[in-house]
């Protein structure tokens, strides 16, 4: 299970927009465009596990992993996406 904070880790170094309702939304852009997207509950359960989240936003458990440990940040989630496929060739 993700934690709160962890979440906002997240956020944090993929630079993730974010809007509250009910919940907390986050949401990668690149070049204007939704690429990824998640969210997570502001009430105690509710909350989509961490396999949920990891795969809405494209990650593999050890990049997931990378960047709760401050390892990978956003040029790197960009690269990640890219050798999949997500976003296209840098020019």
């Amino acid at each position: 299970m993700l934690k709160s904070h962890e979440f906002e880790t997240l956020v944090q170094k993929l630079n993730l927009k974010t809007r509250n309702t009910g919940d907390r939304h986050a949401w990668f852009e690149y070049e204007g465009k939704v690429i990824a997207r998640t969210r997570r509950s502001h009430g105690r359960g509710d909350m989509p596990a961490s396999d949920q989240i990891r795969q809405q936003l494209k990650l593999n458990e050890e990049e997931l992993r990378q960047i709760l440990q401050c390892r990978l940040y956003r040029q790197d989630y960009i690269e990640i996406l890219r050798r999949k496929g997500k976003l296209p060739p840098a020019s």
